[in-house]
């Protein structure tokens, strides 16, 4: 029998032991890449800058899959690719909610049901969840992901990318809600605020691609120790500790007074990221393994990916409004938690999804603001001549 593609290597024990070491130096590595993100995002789009984030905060993410596919296990390849969008979706944006409504209490705040109110400018990663969306579909059809299916989606990335390079940054006056060390950063001259941000995401990806491995290692030997099944570690455990970093820094942001929108926008980046970069990576790493071009078969795990595909796309229909309301965030929790404790429930939960995602679209019509994402996104498209110029140091 092949050993495992994910077992941990050398002692399990041992292996273990190492999370004194691999798990406080991920915390860093999340809370400096955030950091950088937190300046650069008043001197590029926001989106652009979490889109920069979320290619830092996934490569353990990509590395899980990249080993799983260069292995061909297939059944493995989809339950962690599955797994992982789920988690973001099911668990990490009601997470987001949970955690700023939190503060809020903390903070003697009204409203604990509060939504989650998001920018205009974010109806660029609402909108760009769709075209992924719709191409997986037709992946689901034809029963296969290929070399020609990558092209395609890393195409729709490039595209998601060139969208947000016309939105323009933030403006000057939202510096102050910003954290010490990026408001620090902004008030140094040109140069040095340059290289202090480029500093920060150099430092903090640096850090991770060293640890992300070690890392990893010991969550497997943690697993292992603890008799965690193979495919429940693949399918959940896995993907939650590759996230952990994205789970960090958004949990960061959700604490700041306004700033849940960020974080929530910060996980919807990673979603388009893994329907579209990680999603391509597989055929390529599948090919690369046999050493001739291929498509990887997953007619047997239709259910699956459908499965993702429809809490995907009512994520979507949930946000098209620019608010995550409480009910929502609760809604898209407790549909997770049900196929996480019964994972027999998979085919009973497409249908659920998909009446949900019914109702969302059936009712648009009769609420005012139901498709406001959709309806400001040509306007974002629009705003390309409104950069400032180079060299302009925000106001604090």
């Amino acid at each position: 029998m092949n050993a495992s593609p994910l077992a941990p290597s050398g002692d399990p024990a041992r292996a273990a032991f190492e999370a004194l070491w691999t798990f406080p130096s991920i915390l860093v590595s999340a809370f400096v890449v955030a950091w950088g993100a937190e300046a650069a995002q008043f001197f590029v789009s926001q989106g652009l800058a979490l889109a920069l984030l979320a290619w830092i905060q996934v490569l353990p993410e990509f590395a899980v899959e990249a080993v799983i596919a260069w292995h061909r296990d297939i059944p493995l390849m989809t339950a962690n690719f599955t797994g992982a969008l789920r988690l973001l979706t099911g668990l990490g944006w009601p997470m987001i909610w949970m955690v700023q409504a939190l503060a809020r209490r903390k903070r003697r705040e009204p409203g604990f049901f509060a939504a989650i109110e998001l920018d205009v400018e974010h109806a660029a990663e609402v909108v760009g969840l769709v075209p992924p969306l719709l191409y997986f579909v037709w992946i689901v059809v034809k029963g296969s992901l290929d070399l020609l299916d990558a092209g395609v989606l890393l195409a729709l990335y490039g595209a998601y990318l060139v969208v947000l390079n016309r939105i323009p940054p933030k403006e000057h006056e939202e510096i102050e809600d910003v954290a010490r060390v990026p408001r620090a950063i902004l008030a140094l001259p040109a140069w040095p605020r340059a290289l202090a941000i480029a500093g920060l995401f150099l430092a903090g990806g640096v850090l991770l691609y060293l640890t992300a491995h070690p890392f990893l290692n010991s969550m497997l030997g943690l697993a292992a120790v603890m008799g965690v099944p193979q495919f429940v570690f693949v399918q959940w455990v896995a993907p939650f500790l590759s996230e952990f970093p994205e789970f960090t820094t958004t949990s960061y942001w959700a604490r700041g007074r306004g700033k849940a929108g960020l974080a929530l926008m910060n996980m919807a980046s990673s979603n388009i990221n893994q329907w579209t970069v990680l999603a391509a990576m597989i055929p390529i790493v599948y090919s690369l393994s046999l050493g001739t071009p291929a498509g990887v078969p997953i007619t047997e795990h239709r259910v699956e990916v459908l499965l993702t595909i429809l809490q995907g796309m009512l994520g979507v229909a949930i946000l098209s409004n620019l608010r995550f309301e409480a009910y929502e965030a609760l809604g898209l929790f407790t549909l997770w938690l049900v196929q996480f404790l019964w994972p027999g429930s998979r085919i009973g939960m497409c249908w659920v999804y998909g009446a949900w995602l019914a109702a969302e679209i059936v009712r648009s019509p009769w609420r005012p603001g139901r498709v406001r994402a959709f309806q400001a996104f040509p306007r974002l498209w629009r705003m390309a001549g409104r950069r400032r110029a180079p060299g302009g140091a925000p106001r604090a």
